[in-house]
């Protein structure tokens, strides 16, 4: 019964992942605001609510140390896992001019996550602080976008009633599919024996980045560049800022495995990796092989946290 629940949670993201791709550019399309902002803010939260449900669940029920470890470890994933497996499925070019400030802000907030922890406590003081500056990013992606507005071509395939309740409703999906995947996933993981750290930045961070990997792929295989890669940054974001956020508010919470250094170490060297890859030109190809290197850094960074302590 486990498997089947995997299953049926694994259905659940890829169909929610997929019609999340549809509705997102039909707003945008509506608001005349380009994919790669809808990618970063309204996609990016409805992937990145799977980590919302189960980081403040962990909170509330006394394991912090799984509310920390599922955004850590969802973070590296969604850039060395998910973009890396997007990437290798079907290489693309993506605009620096269009990502490479959001791709700074990520990797800034990051290393402020990385200050933050420096005492392993999180209050609720930080939290307001890390939510009032997920307002302010939103704020200003969507002003910068506003620049550019002139002569969009309308992307608009559903009513904008249509296109939110689609939205909606596939974020729904989606949580709910990785509801069904993290608990059956968890149980296997169980029984290996392993820490809460190591079971949430490993096996239950790549459960809940599976939306990010459904609706990145989804993306790209549509030609829609902006939406993968903004997605990704977008959802590392909304990971810190919203969800670590959210979760600090509403329950204040004491690290207690002073491991999660090394993984925000991790976190930060992987992103600058990111960064690195796009620079070298106006128009940066993400292609097979540097899909492939980001993998290759994934896994060796899932085979220190299993079997070097």
């Amino acid at each position: 019964m486990t498997y089947v629940l995997l299953v049926a949670g694994l259905a659940l993201l890829l169909i929610g992942g997929e019609f999340l791709v549809r509705g997102g550019m039909s707003l945008a399309g509506h608001f005349r605001i380009s994919p790669m902002v809808i990618g970063l803010t309204v996609v990016s939260f409805g992937t990145s609510a799977p980590e919302l449900v189960v980081s403040l669940d962990a909170a509330i029920l006394g394991h912090p140390d799984i509310s920390l470890g599922n955004v850590i470890g969802s973070n590296i994933s969604n850039i060395a896992f998910v973009l890396a497996l997007t990437v290798i499925i079907t290489p693309f070019v993506v605009s620096r001019r269009e990502i490479i400030d959001d791709m700074i802000i990520m990797t800034g907030t990051f290393v402020l996550l990385l200050i933050m922890l420096n005492d392993l406590k999180f209050s609720r003081y930080e939290g307001l602080i890390l939510l009032a500056l997920l307002l302010a990013y939103i704020y200003r992606s969507i002003r910068n976008d506003r620049r550019h507005l002139i002569a969009r071509p309308a992307d608009i395939k559903y009513s904008l009633p249509v296109s939110v309740l689609i939205i909606i409703l596939s974020s729904l999906g989606l949580v709910t599919g990785a509801d069904l995947l993290v608990n059956s996933a968890g149980e296997i993981a169980a029984g290996m024996g392993v820490s809460e750290r190591v079971i949430s930045v490993s096996v239950i961070a790549v459960g809940t980045s599976l939306p990010e990997l459904a609706t990145s792929v989804m993306a790209a295989l549509r030609k829609k560049n902006g939406i993968s890669i903004g997605n990704v940054v977008g959802s590392n974001i909304f990971n810190v800022l919203a969800i670590l956020g959210i979760t600090a508010s509403v329950k204040p919470f004491t690290i207690k495995d002073t491991g999660f250094t090394r993984d925000m170490y991790w976190m930060i060297g992987i992103a600058i990796l990111l960064i690195i890859m796009v620079l070298p030109s106006k128009s940066a190809r993400l292609g097979r092989w540097k899909g492939i290197f980001l993998a290759v850094v994934y896994f060796s960074y899932i085979y220190l946290v299993f079997f070097v302590r």
